[in-house]
């Protein structure tokens, strides 16, 4: 069988951009799939929670903006956001879910005696709002690297909102974005992502 060029094009962005990517990508992934309501199993999330998340009217509070709809159209300029408050109920699953029962999370009277004055969310819980919206770009998103720098801390019930936008199109349907997450008007993270966008499996369920 001969060689796929675009197959060795991603492998080589995997193998230069490795250092870049969250440590434990796959741990981190179910702990923010915890702390967004998904409860991952071997056989995939059952169809009951596989409607719901799906299902824009059954989650009102979760915003979604987008620019473009059509995988083939996408380039340099075009955005996503999506906007959704961290609760109490994430703060604790991603912390049940990934093993950080850090008590800056979760103890009140501990963390109000760090230079905090009190509990934060995880910096990976809310960094997963980037996840969550690159999620929302058409087409089948694979996460190759993201580059996350923290500057402010978010708190329970704090509303935030992650936009990504494409600033370069690296070929082999791979592209460049830059990254943030903001709360009342405040950059909280920011960064850059490479993503993979593939098409769509021609046989998702109905």
């Amino acid at each position: 069988m001969s060689s796929n060029p675009s197959r060795s094009a991603l492998l080589d962005t995997w193998t230069e951009t490795s250092s870049h990517v969250f440590n434990s990508v796959l741990a981190a992934n179910r702990a923010a799939f915890a702390a967004f309501g998904v409860n991952p199993s071997e056989n995939g999330p059952d169809p009951q929670t596989r409607d719901r998340i799906e299902a824009d009217e059954d989650l009102p509070e979760w915003t979604v903006e987008l620019s473009e709809a059509d995988r083939t159209e996408l380039g340099v300029g075009d955005r996503v956001i999506f906007t959704k408050t961290i609760t109490e109920e994430d703060v604790e699953s991603f912390a049940a879910a990934s093993g950080d029962t850090n008590p800056l999370h979760l103890d009140d009277e501990y963390a109000s005696q760090t230079r905090f004055r009190g509990r934060i969310a995880h910096g990976t819980l809310v960094g997963g709002l980037i996840s969550a919206a690159l999620a929302r770009l058409p087409g089948l998103v694979v996460y190759l690297s993201q580059d996350l720098e923290f500057h402010n801390p978010v708190r329970v019930d704090d509303r935030c909102t992650a936009e990504c936008e494409i600033v370069e199109d690296l070929g082999n349907d791979q592209y460049r974005l830059t990254t943030t997450v903001s709360a009342d008007g405040e950059t909280v993270i920011d960064g850059e992502a490479v993503v993979l966008i593939d098409e769509l499996p021609d046989d998702l369920p109905d």
